[in-house]
């Protein structure tokens, strides 16, 4: 997934005339322009401003992180690690700002989309069907669904584990909350439903969705990243987006909102792995050097796979298909261009072991 080049005069601008209080900005802006990457850099800017240089924390694809209150307080899960993180500089009553971020961030629910990520707008709905639930168990060791529940066990992490700390000219007060250890097979689960229908619709296995969602967001249906890939399987609307739209007969790219649906992402991301199956990389015969060519493709495009094998394409799928399959993978991590790509096969197809 490549980045946009940012133009070093427009985020000068952006930067010169952005101001930590008023800034923000929101995905139905986002959406309609080349330039994420370049509002990405801005909201950093503007936490840079308020937090300072080390304490700079935004959203990515295994991150989620929302700002509150005047971008004093944070709320930061980190889905790989499993950890939930809340956070203030706020100098008067910091525990009345923690309270508040903990019991809402416990209680959210699971639509990415009706959450705000690049602004301090607290619209974080509090959910009956909390996306954590079963995935934090409280001081008492009961899961969390309801706001009395939550609201006490806030109150038991003041109480106990309150941490501060010194960054440059603030004070920060903390929460850390320990996710359950099998907290990645809880998140898997919630969407076995939609991978399912995807991979029987589509002919792919469901072992090779589910370690493509594990290695792009741990399970995160909030991933976001610098290059605007979103959603469960990071999807970026103009590239895989727009290939499959095409193929389906669709106009234009996926809008946010809709790769933000976990349904439409797994449906999507699982539509573009049938595309590198069946077309892209059809032509190769055996179906386990395929699969690591479209593990490849996933990450850096079909068309660098098979560069790796000769600039011709058809030659390309013809050397291949002469290869045993060790020789393929081999070849695609230790003489991919890109390192991203090469780690991307190692990873996804340990992965995928799992799962089988």
């Amino acid at each position: 997934m490549k980045k946009l080049l940012l133009p070093l005069i427009i985020v000068q601008l952006l930067l010169a005339c952005s101001s930590k209080k008023e800034f923000s900005f929101h995905p139905e802006y986002i959406k309609d322009t080349n330039g994420f990457d370049i509002l990405v850099q801005q909201f950093a800017h503007n936490i840079e401003n308020i937090w300072g240089i080390q304490e700079v924390l935004i959203a990515g694809p295994k991150d989620y992180v929302k700002y509150t209150d005047q971008y004093q307080t944070r709320s930061h899960i980190n889905f790989d690690s499993g950890s939930i993180t809340i956070e203030t500089i706020a100098g008067v009553e910091p525990k009345e700002y923690l309270k508040k971020a903990i019991v809402t961030t416990l209680l959210m629910g699971d639509d990415p989309g009706s959450i705000d990520l690049y602004s301090d707008i607290n619209n974080i709905a509090i959910s009956k069907e909390p996306f954590l639930y079963g995935q934090v168990l409280d001081h008492t060791n009961q899961p969390i669904r309801w706001e009395w529940r939550a609201t006490k066990f806030a109150d038991y992490l003041l109480e106990n584990k309150l941490q501060r700390r010194q960054s440059g000219l603030h004070v920060i007060w903390s929460i850390t909350i320990q996710l359950v250890p099998n907290h990645l097979d809880k998140r898997a689960h919630k969407y076995l439903p939609y991978i399912r229908q995807a991979a029987a619709k589509y002919g792919v296995d469901q072992s090779l969705i589910l370690a493509i969602m594990q290695i792009e967001s741990s399970f995160n249906p909030y991933a976001v990243s610098r290059s605007d890939a979103l959603g469960l399987m990071q999807i970026m609307p103009n590239t895989a987006g727009k290939d499959v739209f095409r193929a389906q007969g669709k106009s234009g790219i996926p809008s946010r909102n809709y790769l933000f649906d976990p349904a439409n992402n797994i449906d999507l991301g699982t539509a573009y792995l049938s595309l590198l199956q069946n077309t892209y990389l059809g032509e190769i015969t055996n179906a386990t050097s395929r699969r690591y060519a479209i593990i490849t493709a996933y990450n850096g495009g079909a068309g660098s796979v098979l560069r790796v094998f000769h600039n011709d394409k058809k030659l390309a799928a013809q050397i291949i298909n002469q290869m045993p399959p060790g020789d393929v993978y081999q070849a695609l991590v230790t003489k991919h261009p890109a390192a991203q790509s090469r780690n991307y096969l190692i990873k996804v197809n340990n992965a995928q072991k799992n799962y089988r």
